[in-house]
């Protein structure tokens, strides 16, 4: 699937209220580029999932990991499996392809997935034979506009065409299935999917995803986002989860964190905080509402480390590090806000939090004093695009961007050392 300007556009799509997109008038020429309005039919992804040997990796999505395998996601596409077990040279397995796949999350031998508007159930007991077990049809609205004959509306696909026009002319043109954009705002597109879950579990080994999770496999349940909605799923019987409850959250909740018993959602207004007394069905606790804003969430040591950044998404121009006192789940309690550059996602092991920075790379701080994190940066990588990171142990640091994945020794937080790093086909 091609690089996607999807966020902002698809609002002005699905709305058709440009005022809020154009200017209303001026006097110069601009250079337009041409976007192709991308469908996808379902009956071209309620598809069984296919295993292919050799699949670049082109434009890489969240992690996960399991089982000393790293899952890479090709936005839209699925999943790229490597062998991990010697991380200082990880071999590719193959390719998992899945339709429309942003997210997975791991249960023993079964891969939870995203597939556009449905959720399915894959056997990934033998990898290069997977099994589609069930799906659920139309969990996801994401996709919301549908039309018979072309299917759900899921994006664009930028051209070589571009044209000269005057600025007076609206900076978004529709017509024949084709769009016109601003070649000079193309710099404010956020390029993040809708924003996989740390998990646990008594009964299976469950894998561990990144702070942009919007899937998280606990005991018995499964829990997905979307869009607003908290969707339960029981696993009494794994293979076919079936839903419990969906509940409103907010208008646009992207992450997911379970910690102890409790789920943090984080939003673009604010974080908020269910409890699993009812696995089955979560009920709310409290939130803490912060300014229009990207939202990924950590939570260690009843301390939640929020990262707020502007974009198109998100539609606001703070880039901080918010850190909440969550020890009275039910009164969420802000230490401190810190300046950051660009943060997205985040990973706290120790005493040492991990916040990538997107194009301004990788920094690390020392958390021993919440009231004074600015003070204690201990470390930095600049040359590196940094999406989303997981710890998976002290001294071992994965950390995915657009460039690829980087693996780090992180014994010494203060000097991270590159163990391995697997590249993107355009990098």
């Amino acid at each position: 699937m091609p690089n996607y300007k999807l966020l902002f556009l698809s609002l002005c799509l699905v709305t058709f209220s440009l005022s809020s997109c154009l200017e209303d008038s001026c006097d110069e020429t601009r250079t337009f580029i041409e976007f192709e309005l991308l469908y996808a039919h379902p009956e071209e992804f309620r598809i069984a999932p296919t295993f292919q040997e050799e699949r670049a990796l082109e434009t890489p999505g969240k992690i996960y990991y399991i089982n000393d395998m790293v899952m890479i996601n090709e936005r839209y596409e699925g999943i790229h499996i490597y062998d991990n077990s010697v991380p200082s040279s990880p071999e590719k397995i193959g390719f998992l392809a899945i339709p429309g796949n942003l997210d997975v999350s791991v249960r023993g031998n079964l891969l939870y997935a995203d597939s556009y508007v449905d959720l399915v159930t894959i056997d990934i007991s033998d990898l290069r034979n997977p099994t589609l077990l069930s799906r659920d049809e139309l969990v996801f609205s994401v996709y919301s506009w549908f039309t018979d004959d072309l299917g759900y509306y899921i994006g664009t696909k930028e051209t070589n065409r571009v044209e000269e026009r005057s600025c007076e002319d609206e900076s978004v043109i529709f017509g024949s299935g084709r769009v016109f954009i601003d070649a000079d705002g193309l710099g404010a597109f956020d390029n993040t999917a809708a924003p996989t879950g740390n998990t646990s579990t008594a009964n299976e080994i469950t894998g561990v995803g990144g702070s942009f999770a919007r899937f998280s496999v606990i005991d018995n349940n499964l829990y997905v986002l979307n869009q607003r909605d908290l969707v339960a799923y029981s696993l009494t019987n794994p293979t076919a989860p079936v839903r419990t409850q969906t509940t409103t959250v907010s208008n646009q909740i992207e992450t997911l964190f379970p910690y102890n018993e409790f789920l943090f959602i984080g939003s673009t207004d604010g974080m908020f905080i269910y409890d699993r007394v009812n696995p089955d069905a979560p009920a709310y606790v409290s939130e803490f509402i912060h300014a229009n804003a990207c939202d990924p969430v950590f939570v260690k040591d009843d301390i939640a480390y929020v990262t707020l950044r502007n974009g198109t998404q998100c539609q606001n121009f703070i880039n901080q590090l918010d850190v909440i006192d969550v020890s009275n789940i039910t009164n969420p309690t802000l230490i401190k806000s810190y300046d950051m550059d660009h943060p997205h996602g985040l990973t706290v092991v120790d005493n040492n939090l991990y916040i990538c920075e997107g194009t301004f790379g990788l920094k690390v701080f020392e958390t021993d004093d919440q009231e004074d994190i600015d003070d204690n940066k201990i470390g930095e990588i600049k040359d590196v695009h940094a999406y989303d990171a997981i710890a998976l142990s002290s001294s071992h640091l994965l950390i995915i961007g657009d460039d690829g994945l980087y693996q780090y020794d992180s014994s010494n937080p203060a000097e991270l050392e590159e163990m391995s790093f697997i590249q993107t086909k355009n990098d």
